[in-house]
């Protein structure tokens, strides 16, 4: 039976603005957004503010409706799940929710419960952790149900952690639970949290995080499902598998998508081009010189962008794969940067946050480095001319607005 607590509670409606960040790595989930943050600033000129946040966790921040959501942990065992919003306009803290787990907590060091990153469709926030809890509130707070998918699947859990965020697509918000016990992937509605659909998949630890696949006249959305194993294509509403590209991929880095094209972290990377009447994939090209890895592709323009985790960026022409330039950043990388008016803000594992500009045919060149004094291992967030960034300890918003 699917224990799952739903509240019959009105919801409002509220419109997606377009500066929304609704998802780990944004709008499509590509790494790209369309606003212009700062590309130099100081503690004293254009950081808006710096918070303390509680708890801890590497989950990257979600920009909704003028909050910041954030997810986070607390506890010696970490099992008291928080959920966090703040103003994008003052950083004041709005409101916060506290939950128990229910699931398995344990984590690597370096990770944390917290460390799948939240998704919105603009109404609702669901928050995933580690533990395999799903919790949907509303944008002011109010629990709307809560899913403790350990309960059903007990065996599900993974020693060092999950990391798998989850995507809201066609009414459903879709988990990649995948371990070395009980693994699946499932679909439950948005509204209720009753389980839609659920497939079993490769018993083996993986951090890949589902994606939405839109058709090339983005009427329709299929849901990819990344692993060790390959690359597999669902129908959204029932979870049948539509396709299959059965070639190992990378198991931290996630694919990006643009209609009829996948970026495949595979072989280094891979581009497949998928028609919408769900045939199996074709190869347009791959390379072993792009290889994005622990952090996902990130699609600019006519560009792709690789960054490997000794700080190598390598940009590539996304129509054939041939390498444009590579450019060398310090430090240590898990994070996947983001793309912004022509520059990549990466953030390192020792608290360094570069920004590139890559809007050079031939070269990049590295235009500021900002130390925040402490570990960052979440993905910047863009809403507007605004760039958010979750370190260790703090929330920091950069903007000259």
């Amino acid at each position: 039976m699917n224990r799952v607590i739903c509240l019959t509670i009105a919801v409002v409606s509220f419109s997606v603005c377009g500066a929304d960040w609704l998802r780990f790595r944004g709008v499509d989930g590509a790494g790209a957004a369309t606003g212009a943050p700062p590309t130099q600033w100081s503690k004293d000129n254009d950081v808006a503010w710096s918070i303390k946040t509680p708890g801890r966790g590497v989950s990257s921040p979600i920009i909704v409706d003028g909050r910041v959501i954030l997810t986070a942990n607390e506890g010696a065992k970490q099992d008291r799940l928080l959920v966090l919003a703040f103003s994008v306009k003052s950083g004041d803290l709005l409101w916060r929710r506290e939950f128990w787990a229910t699931g398995r907590t344990a984590t690597h060091e370096t990770s944390a419960n917290a460390a799948p990153s939240p998704a919105s469709d603009g109404e609702r926030i669901y928050a995933f952790y580690s533990s395999n809890d799903l919790i949907c509130l509303d944008l002011d707070g109010n629990l709307q149900w809560f899913r403790g998918l350990a309960h059903d699947y007990p065996k599900a859990g993974n020693d060092v952690g999950m990391a798998a965020s989850p995507v809201v697509v066609d009414n459903t918000v879709v988990v990649q639970v995948e371990n070395q016990g009980d693994s699946f992937a499932a679909s439950l509605d948005k509204f209720t949290g009753e389980t839609k659909w659920r497939v079993k998949r490769p018993a083996v630890a993986n951090w890949s995080s589902p994606i939405a696949m839109p058709s090339s006249d983005r009427k329709k959305n299929t849901v990819l499902l990344q692993s060790g194993n390959g690359l597999t294509a669902h129908d959204t509403q029932t979870g049948a598998q539509l396709w299959e590209y059965k070639q190992p991929c990378q198991t931290v880095s996630s694919a990006s998508t643009s209609p009829g094209l996948v970026y495949l972290p595979s072989n280094g990377l891979t581009v497949l081009s998928v028609a919408d009447d769900s045939s199996s994939p074709e190869v347009v090209w791959e390379s072993r010189k792009v290889n994005p890895n622990p952090a996902s592709p990130i699609i600019g323009g006519n560009r792709v962008f690789a960054v490997s985790r000794g700080g190598v960026i390598t940009c590539a022409d996304r129509s054939n794969g041939d390498i444009l330039w590579q450019h060398r950043v310090r430090g240590t990388y898990w994070a996947t940067p983001v793309l912004a008016n022509g520059h990549l803000y990466a953030t390192s594992q020792d608290g360094r946050v570069f920004v590139v500009d890559v809007r050079g045919a031939k070269k990049a060149k590295t235009v500021f480095d900002f130390e925040t004094g402490e570990g960052i291992l979440a993905s910047p967030a863009v809403a507007g001319d605004s760039l958010f960034i979750r370190s260790a300890t703090k929330l920091w918003k950069i903007s000259s607005n």
